[in-house]
């Protein structure tokens, strides 16, 4: 059953990653938060394990979801190449300081943060495009900012990519594409600090490489890569607009079940 619900929810991430950019993370970590609650994982380390499983199932569907794009002509690869160093940099500074955060810390980080994207799709707030991509300096900034806080929440940074691209009038029609690409330096460098930050610790489940429960890691990826690039070509035949409003309707219940969860 666990293998089943690993590759359900792998299918399902792999779509939202081609179909709204926002990266199948925001709907891994809080299930496998369950799931690994339910399996008995180390209480102090559950939310490291979805963090970190989720950062490594996140390369193989960007990965999917990028070749996609790609083929559509759909990623600014001039951008991917300026933003990718602050990325790298900020992801590794971010597994690092959620190397020291509790649980409960983290799990209060991941519901601020479904609530605030549950209210962005609600309300389709987006950055009015008034400004330009900055110079190299500004681009390591945003990469260094999208990295840490995608490390904090275990995600492929398509909610801060996509409305800061937005922002700084890169075509819409590439904007969701380049965001996929973004996905790919944030999960390699996510997943690499992942396993090595839970390397050292003692008591973990077996089949985990630090903070990467393998067969969670498996099941996600064998589904996800099957489906991203159906997402990406739902994105350009289906309403996604409804869809976002959909999907921040499930992020609600999700970060209210994970709110009950710290009382």
């Amino acid at each position: 059953m666990d293998i089943i619900s690993y590759i359900a929810l792998g299918a399902f991430a792999g779509i939202l990653a081609g179909l709204l950019g926002v990266g199948g993370g925001t709907i891994i970590v809080p299930v496998l938060t369950f799931v690994f609650a339910a399996q008995h994982f180390p209480p102090e380390y559950v939310l490291h394990f979805a963090l970190g499983t989720s950062m490594a199932s996140i390369l193989f569907t960007s990965l999917a979801s990028l070749r996609s794009h790609h083929r559509r002509g759909a990623v600014n690869w001039a951008v991917v190449r300026q933003i990718t160093p602050g990325i790298v940099a900020g992801t590794l500074l971010g597994v690092w300081l959620t190397s020291m955060m509790s649980t409960r810390l983290l799990k209060m980080i991941f519901i601020a943060f479904a609530y605030f994207v549950a209210v962005q799709m609600l309300m389709n707030i987006k950055p009015r495009p008034s400004r330009q991509l900055p110079a190299g300096p500004g681009m390591l900034a945003s990469g260094g900012a999208i990295g840490i806080f995608s490390s904090f929440v275990g995600i492929g940074g398509g909610t801060l990519s996509v409305p800061f691209m937005t922002w700084c009038n890169v075509p819409l029609h590439t904007v969701i594409g380049t965001s996929a690409a973004l996905g790919f330096p944030i999960a390699v460098t996510g997943a690499a600090g992942f396993i090595a930050s839970g390397l050292h610790v003692q008591g973990l489940p077996p089949l985990s490489l630090g903070f990467v429960y393998l067969p969670a890691l498996a099941g996600i990826a064998f589904a996800s890569v099957l489906t991203a690039p159906l997402g990406a070509s739902m994105a350009h035949a289906l309403p996604v607009a409804a869809l976002k409003k959909l999907f921040a309707l499930m992020l609600i219940v999700v970060g209210s079940k994970m709110l009950t969860s710290l009382f």
